[in-house]
């Protein structure tokens, strides 16, 4: 399977979706190296409607072959052939639904709680994604990570480990004391008026160091 690594962006359904697909090619075009569908979806969306646009993004992101994950929905994933799913927690029905994950990428989002890092480690998740590494209001559901965790998720797998959570490309030098593969972003790309040369500017600043 192709190796994770690189900028990670996080795409919110609910904007426009001529827009958001016109964001996201110039995003591909910038650099961005996985794509994730965020679970934001608008309340009068269907499931035909987010099949539909999950297949739409999936294309785009093809055309670089990068890979496209989804938010929590598995069924979305499946019918939609995306290339795998992104864990918010632990799923109540994970014996169940691990074989139907066969030969897709799994992550899932971590804190300062490290028995999560251990059991994305036993399950053989594909990365883990620490959140929220500064404020932000995109993530406003995570706690802020403290720098022992992330140094010490590193000692316990190694699985990629990407940051997210308020990361700006004039922040990122306070990141490379860290281990990682990645960062993830959501409004430091879509919400620039070029995305393209956004995505350019964190990789330009961004030092990975799996």
């Amino acid at each position: 399977m192709k190796k994770l690594q690189g900028l990670y962006l996080v795409l919110d359904p609910a904007k426009e979706e001529k827009a958001l697909l016109t964001s996201l090619r110039q995003a591909l075009s910038g650099g961005v190296g996985l794509v994730q569908i965020w679970n934001h979806w608008s309340a009068d969306f269907s499931k035909k409607e987010k099949l539909e646009l999950a297949k739409k993004i999936k294309a785009v992101a093809g055309d670089f072959d990068v890979p496209t994950l989804i938010n929590e929905d598995l069924e979305i994933a499946l019918e939609a052939g995306l290339d795998g799913v992104h864990f918010d927690r632990i799923p109540d029905d994970w014996k169940e639904i691990q074989p139907r994950l066969q030969g897709k990428f799994t992550g899932i989002t971590v804190g300062n709680d490290l028995d999560l890092v251990r059991w994305a480690h036993e399950h053989d998740l594909s990365y883990i994604s620490f959140c929220s590494v500064f404020p932000s209001s995109s993530v406003d559901t995570c706690e802020l990570v403290t720098p022992d965790s992330i140094r010490q998720a590193r000692e316990l797998t190694p699985i990629p480990i990407f940051l997210s959570g308020g990361i700006r490309p004039e922040n990122l030098p306070q990141l490379e004391r860290y281990s990682y593969a990645g960062v993830a972003v959501i409004s430091g790309i879509l919400g620039a008026a070029d995305p393209k040369q956004a995505a350019t500017d964190y990789l330009l600043k961004m030092k990975t160091n799996p």
